[in-house]
């Protein structure tokens, strides 16, 4: 029962961290929708991530491609602007989840990830 408690606090944690990452993002990028419309985002896009990868992550370098566009793709639906507000959105999602996921490991709360966000 512990572990089931843990993988659900872990998975909400993430959540929420990849969702800060976008909401930041898109505050500077984009239109501002709520917090909650950026956590859904980080879901959704983690969902296309594992659908895209899974479909496409075989090709070489094309499959790496198009996994991030498709990931794009959900975040360019998910709020107004073109290509490259959505690239500037993913990547400071990515900056700003990065920095969380340090400050949270510095303060001994590591073994975290940022969902929706790709760090890899």
């Amino acid at each position: 029962m512990v572990a089931v408690v843990d993988s659900v606090v872990v998975f909400v944690v993430s959540a929420l961290v990849g969702g800060f990452g976008i909401y930041v993002g898109a505050r500077f990028l984009s239109d501002v929708r709520g917090y909650d419309h950026a956590v859904w985002t980080a879901l959704f896009g983690a969902l296309a991530w594992v659908v895209a990868s899974v479909l496409f992550g075989w090709l070489p370098l094309v499959g790496t491609a198009l996994t991030y566009l498709v990931y794009l793709g959900v975040i360019k639906a998910r709020y107004r602007g073109g290509w490259f507000t959505a690239a500037g959105i993913a990547l400071t999602g990515w900056l700003t989840a990065s920095l969380v996921l340090e400050l949270l490991s510095w303060l001994g709360y590591g073994g975290f990830s940022a969902l929706g966000i790709p760090l890899t």
